[in-house]
Parts: C-alpha cells; structure tokens; sequence
C-alpha cells in the first residue's frame, strides 16, 4: 500500500512537471522588428508622428552611446500565453529572448506596455547594476503612466523615451509633455478673464460676477500647475541580458 502511494505521488508529480514545463514553453513573443525600426507597436498606441521621432532618438542614442533602447506594445499578456506571468517576469522573458544590448556592453534599455493589462514594465541590461531603479521609477511615474491615465499613450511612450535617453546620458529628467488642450485653454480662459473684468468695471457690477472671476482665475490657476509639471540604423540585437533592474507602473 505504501508503495502504491509513492508512485501514485510520483506519477503526479512528473505529470505537475511536464504541465509546468509545457506552459512555460507555450509562452510566445513578438518578433523582433525591423533594423530600421527601434519599436514593435502590436497595441496600436503610437502615432506615425511619434514613431519617427522614437527611431530618432533611439538610433542616436545607439550611435552615440552604443546603448539600444526598445519599445514594445502588446494588447495583453494573455495573447503571448503569458497570462500566469506578472510584467515583470516577461518582460524580462522577452529582453534576453531579443538579446539587447551586448555581453561587452550590456547596456541594453526595454519599454513594454501591456493595454490591456493596464501594466508597463521599463527592463534594464544587467551592466546597469540597479545603480538607475529610482531614475526609472520616476520616468515611469511622471513621464509615462501620467500621461497614460489620460488616454495619451502615445504621448506618454514619447516621453518616456525622452527621459530613457536622459538617463543613459546622465542627463536630468525632462518634464511631461503639456497635453494638446493646455495652450488654447489657456488662451480662452485668459480671454475670458480680461473681458469679464473689463465689462465689469463699466457697469459697475458687484456680486456673483466678482466669485466668477474667482472661480476663472483659479480655472487657469490649476491649468498652469499642469504645465508646469509638464514640461540612423537600427541593431542592439547581440546576446545581451537583463538583470539591471528597472521600474513597472499601472494605470
């Protein structure tokens, strides 16, 4: 009977392990995009303006510094069979099955965003020593996720590029982007608040236009806080791995 029991435990753990093994071989990736290109947009999320300003900064960032960065949008991770993975294991999954970076330079950089998960995960190249994970936390609390709670996802992976490249220069951080609407609210409200006040004092009006004229100039007063925290040739595919740390966020 004892027998029994350990080979029925047996059996039920080699079959535990043969499913767990052929789960984690079922996970998938994108493919690796073209020399041209320094991004694979599966999601849908960037812009055709702000694809050739991310090839821009990411081919001279490469050039300059031999320090690849790559963008990745996926719709979610079930539609990679990684649904039991968190963004973090596959994102770094997803970095050393490309390779970024070089094992003589292993400063590779990876941006993978996750819509439908809500989740973006920054990876960085082992060479990094986690010596940048508070660098990478505020770019992906401040310049990406920010953006992204405004449906600006395509904005937000900009400046989230723009901030990766401070970083791998030793730059400071830039600010977010001031959304589309800023400048003409900006404009109308000032319009708005210089004609009330004229018309104003001609009557002779007191009251409730005076507490609109409050409520007018806090309106712009908020609308100028949000601005004010706002602000080549492809490759970098040569066997390099994660492990440099990096930052995750959600939206």
């Amino acid at each position: 009977m004892r027998h029994r029991t350990i080979q029925f435990k047996s059996v039920t753990l080699i079959l535990f392990l043969l499913f767990y093994c052929s789960s984690s071989f079922a996970v998938n990736f994108p493919d690796k995009p073209p020399e041209t290109d320094f991004f694979v947009d599966k999601a849908s999320l960037i812009s055709t303006e702000d694809r050739a300003e991310i090839n821009s900064i990411a081919s001279k960032l490469l050039s300059e510094e031999n320090i690849p960065i790559f963008i990745v949008t996926i719709g979610s991770l079930a539609s990679y069979e990684a649904s039991s993975q968190t963004i973090e294991t596959y994102t770094t999954a997803l970095f050393n099955e490309w390779g970024i970076g070089s094992p003589e330079r292993n400063y590779g950089i990876l941006l993978l965003v996750s819509r439908g998960d809500r989740r973006a995960r920054i990876e960085l190249g082992a060479d990094w020593g986690h010596s940048h994970n508070r660098s990478a936390q505020d770019i992906m609390d401040n310049l990406i996720i920010k953006q992204f709670k405004r449906d600006e996802y395509s904005l937000g992976i900009l400046d989230g590029i723009r901030g990766l490249d401070a970083m791998a220069r030793g730059l400071a951080l830039p600010k977010p982007t001031a959304p589309w609407w800023f400048l003409p609210a900006l404009i109308i409200g000032v319009i708005l608040l210089v004609m009330l006040i004229i018309n104003l004092f001609k009557t002779g009006r007191s009251g409730w236009a005076w507490a609109l004229i409050v409520a007018i100039g806090i309106l712009l007063f908020f609308i100028l806080r949000t601005a004010a925290s706002s602000g080549g040739s492809g490759g970098g595919f040569g066997g390099g791995s994660s492990g440099g740390g990096g930052a995750s966020g959600s939206w």
